[in-house]
C-alpha cells in the first residue's frame, strides 16, 4: 500500500538522481563562466528581458555574471553565492572558485560512476584540501619588510588582477593608480576613502589619479571658486523654505500686502537658517539636499561656498574623509563637529564641472577619475578597479603573496598527489581526482588563449616534478617560464578560492534527496 507523503503537485528526487541533478547544474554553472577566466578571456553580454539598450552589460566578471542570470537549479545557486562571498571577501577570484568547484565536481561524477561512496569521496577530498593548503602557505612569501619589493609586488598583483579584466591594454597606468590609492589609507581595508568617477569621453587612457576628494556638483551663483584653509559643514537639511509650504493648508487673504508679509516671515526665517549656519564660522556649506535662490545669494554675501543636491553617497564619503558629522539642525553648535581640508576649488574634467576637496583625512583620501567612450567600458572599467582595489586592500593586511600562471595549482597538484600515495584506500583515489581538478585551471587558462593545453600543462607538470617550483604558463608567448615577479596573485584569494570551492563541492556531494513544495495555487 502506498501513501502520499507530499501535498500533490511536489516533487522528490532521490539518490543518484538528486546528486546527478546537483552535479549537472554546479558543472553547468562553470561551464558557463569558465570562457572568462584569464588574462585571454572571453566577454559576455547580459540583456534584460526589456531589450533596452541601456540594460546592457558587458563584462567577465564571475560574481556580475552570476548574479545577473536566474538560475533554478539550487546546486548552481550553490556556486553563485560562493562567488559573492568571494567577491565580499577579497574582490576577485570569483570565476576561479565557480569554475575549481564545478571540476571538483566533474570529478566527484566520475568516483560516484565508479560505485566509490559520496562520504567517502568526502575524506578524501578533505585530506586532498588540507595537503593543498598547507603546500599553498609553504609556497607564500612576504617581502613586507623591503619596502620597495613590496610595492612592486603590489604592483604586480594589480597588473595580474587586470590582465584579464577590459584595463589590460593600459594595465601598467590603472596598476601604479590603484597601488597608489591604496597606499594611501596607511593599512586600512575601508575603500569609501577611495572615489571612483565615470565621465563619459575621451580614452581610457585620459584617466587619471587625483589627490583628496571630488564631488560631481557645481558651486553656488557668486560664489568663491576656490577657499584655502577650508571648514566643512556636510549638512542634509532643507534649504528651499522661502515659500509657504504646509501640505494640505489653505490661507485666505484679503489684501496683497498681506501675502507679501507671510513671504516676507519665510524669508526672514531662512536668512535666521543661513546667519546660524554662517556663524558657526564655515567657508564651505556641503548640502544633501537643494539650496533655492534666496539662501544662496545670503550664502554668496557671507563669502561662503555653497555646494547644493550633494548625493547621500558623496556626503557620506565628503564627511568620512574630512573628519565632520553630517547636521540637520543648527541651534546646538558644541554639538556640529565640521570637516577640514586644505583647499576646496572648482575643476574641469572633461566637459563638467566638479568641485575638488584637496589635503584632507591626513593624505588619505583620493578619487580616481575613469574617462571611456561608452557608459558599458566605463562601468567595466569600474569593476576592474574595484576589483584590484579589493585586492590590494587584503593584501595590504595580509601581505604573502604566491605565483599565479597555473603555478600555484599545479604547486598544490603535485602536493596531493604525493599525499596521495600514503594514503591507503579509496580515500587516495578521491586525492588523485582533486589534484586533477586543480591541474584543470591552467588547462582552462591554456585553452582560453588557444594554446596547446595538452602540451602546456604536461611540461609545466614535468616541471613542477623537476624542483621548478615557481614554473607558470605564459598565455602571451604560449611558454612555461620561471613567473616569480612576473604573475604574481594575492595569498589570501588563492587560500580563499580553495577552501570556498572545496566546502561547496563537499555540501553539494552530501546531498541525496531533492524535495521541490508545490506550486502556489491561483484563486480566480
Amino acid at each position: 500500500m502506498s501513501t502520499q507523503l507530499f501535498n500533490e503537485g511536489a516533487t522528490q528526487e532521490r539518490a543518484e538522481n538528486a546528486r546527478l541533478s546537483n552535479i549537472i547544474g554546479a558543472i553547468a554553472v562553470g561551464d558557463l563562466v569558465k570562457s572568462t577566466l584569464g588574462p585571454k578571456g572571453m566577454d559576455k553580454i547580459l540583456q534584460s528581458a526589456s531589450g533596452r539598450g541601456d540594460d546592457v552589460v558587458v563584462t567577465n566578471d564571475g560574481a556580475t555574471i552570476l548574479k545577473s542570470i536566474p538560475l533554478d537549479n539550487a546546486a548552481a545557486k550553490v556556486l553563485v553565492n560562493i562567488s559573492k562571498v568571494q567577491d565580499d571577501e577579497v574582490g576577485d577570484g570569483t570565476t576561479s572558485v565557480c569554475v575549481l568547484a564545478a571540476e571538483i565536481l566533474r570529478q566527484a561524477e566520475q568516483l560516484l560512476d565508479q560505485r566509490i561512496h559520496p562520504q567517502t569521496i568526502i575524506d578524501g577530498f578533505r585530506l586532498a584540501t588540507r595537503s593543498a593548503r598547507d603546500a599553498l602557505e609553504a609556497a607564500a612569501v612576504s617581502h613586507a619588510d623591503d619596502a620597495a619589493q613590496w610595492r612592486e609586488d603590489l604592483l604586480s598583483i594589480a597588473r595580474t588582477t587586470l590582465s584579464s579584466k577590459v584595463l589590460a591594454a593600459d594595465k601598467h597606468m590603472f596598476a601604479e593608480m590603484c597601488v597608489d590609492a591604496v597606499l594611501r589609507l596607511q593599512g586600512s581595508t575601508n575603500l569609501d576613502r577611495i572615489q571612483i568617477i565615470k565621465k563619459a569621453g575621451g580614452k581610457v587612457s585620459d584617466s587619471f589619479l587625483s589627490d583628496g576628494f571630488i564631488l560631481a556638483k557645481k558651486v553656488g551663483v557668486n560664489q568663491p571658486r576656490a577657499i584655502t584653509g577650508a571648514r566643512v559643514l556636510v549638512a542634509n537639511t532643507p534649504m528651499d523654505t522661502d515659500k509657504v509650504k504646509v501640505f494640505g493648508a489653505k490661507i485666505k487673504v484679503s489684501d496683497p500686502a498681506q501675502l507679501a508679509e507671510i513671504e516676507r516671515a519665510e524669508r526672514e526665517k531662512m536668512r535666521t537658517k543661513v546667519a546660524k549656519i554662517a556663524a558657526l564660522g564655515i567657508n564651505v556649506f556641503v548640502n544633501r539636499q537643494l539650496i533655492y535662490n534666496w539662501p544662496e545669494q545670503l550664502f554668496a554675501d557671507a563669502g561662503i561656498m555653497a555646494i547644493e543636491h550633494a548625493d547621500f553617497d558623496g556626503v557620506e564619503r565628503l564627511a568620512l574623509v574630512t573628519g565632520g558629522e553630517i547636521a540637520s539642525t543648527f541651534d546646538a553648535p558644541e554639538l556640529i563637529k565640521l570637516g577640514a581640508c586644505d583647499t576646496v576649488e572648482e575643476i574641469i574634467v572633461g566637459e563638467d564641472r566638479m568641485v575638488k576637496f584637496s589635503g584632507v583625512g591626513g593624505g588619505r583620501a583620493c578619487t580616481i577619475v575613469l574617462r571611456g567612450g561608452t557608459t558599458q567600458m566605463l562601468d567595466e572599467a569600474e569593476r576592474s578597479i574595484h576589483d584590484a582595489l579589493a585586492v590590494l586592500s587584503q593584501t595590504v593586511s595580509e601581505p604573502r603573496i604566491v605565483y599565479g600562471g597555473g603555478c600555484a595549482e599545479m604547486l598544490m597538484s603535485r602536493a596531493v598527489d604525493d599525499s596521495a600515495k600514503t594514503v591507503p584506500g579509496k580515500r587516495a583515489i578521491a586525492m588523485e581526482a582533486f589534484a586533477r581538478a586543480l591541474r584543470q585551471m591552467p588547462t582552462i587558462l591554456a585553452d582560453n588563449a588557444g594554446l596547446d593545453s595538452a602540451d602546456l600543462v604536461a611540461r609545466l607538470r614535468a616541471a613542477h616534478y623537476e624542483g621548478k617550483s615557481t614554473a607558470g604558463l605564459d598565455l602571451f608567448q604560449g611558454d612555461v617560464i620561471d613567473v616569480a615577479g612576473k604573475v604574481t596573485e594575492s595569498f589570501k584569494l588563492k587560500r580563499q578560492v580553495l577552501l570556498s570551492a572545496a566546502e561547496a563541492a563537499e555540501m553539494i556531494l552530501r546531498v541525496d534527496d531533492i524535495i521541490r513544495c508545490a506550486p502556489r495555487q491561483r484563486r480566480n
